[in-house]
């Protein structure tokens, strides 16, 4: 809530271990502990497909970033089965409330199974409808997008826009407001993850998760 959005502030101000532990109480009753409470709530609806929600780690991985600051400034948690095969997403950061789902990172074979379904009529037809419905109800549509045309792919193919992306998911945000601290937060998130069923069923159905060992 509240507490949260002057946490976050503060620290992107001040990403120091001091500043950190300072308000490490803080972080953990407004931020971490709502997160917590959110996911809970939401985990009977969306986890009977997807699996254990989890709330993220607040340390960043700094081992080959340039920007050493340690702490992230928002926290995210998820309901996902493997990245890539579909994922519910929700972040709170002084920017406000993010919800977010699709396929966030696809390794090759995940990527091939995308491009396959993706190339035939009823699924790439079907995924079509999904991202149309999506823009409508004021999702932003992103992800990682080839220059070219992937090879053996034809100049003339209806969905070559689709076949480009690596990667293919759907956020909208809303600024801080009075619901971060209330119930309407919960309720927020909740219709957000409804509206993107469709895209991570498709996603689950088509991609699925990583056959690949993970590193």
């Amino acid at each position: 809530g509240e507490g949260a959005v002057e946490f976050y502030d503060g620290l992107a101000a001040d990403n120091s271990r001091a500043f950190w532990e300072d308000h490490l109480p803080l972080y953990r009753t407004d931020v971490r502990a709502p997160m917590e409470a959110l996911l809970a709530e939401l985990q009977p609806e969306f986890g009977r497909e997807f699996g254990e929600g989890k709330v993220f780690r607040p340390y960043r991985d700094v081992r080959f970033a340039r920007d050493k600051s340690p702490y992230k400034t928002h926290c995210g948690a998820v309901i996902e089965q493997g990245r890539g095969g579909g994922a519910y997403y929700v972040e709170i950061s002084s920017a406000g409330l993010r919800a977010g789902g699709g396929c966030f990172h696809l390794e090759s074979d995940q990527l091939a199974r995308f491009r396959q379904a993706v190339d035939t009529e009823i699924h790439g037809g079907a995924l079509e409808g999904i991202l149309r419905r999506l823009r409508r109800s004021g999702w932003q549509l992103a992800g990682d997008v080839l220059k070219t045309k992937p090879r053996g792919v034809p100049d003339g193919h209806p969905r070559l826009d689709l076949l480009k992306h690596r990667s293919l998911y759907a956020v909208r945000g809303w600024e801080p407001d009075d619901t971060l601290h209330e119930r309407a937060c919960l309720d927020r998130v909740r219709k957000a993850w409804r509206q993107l069923r469709e895209f991570n069923e498709w996603a689950r159905d088509h991609v699925g998760v990583s056959e690949k060992p993970r590193r």
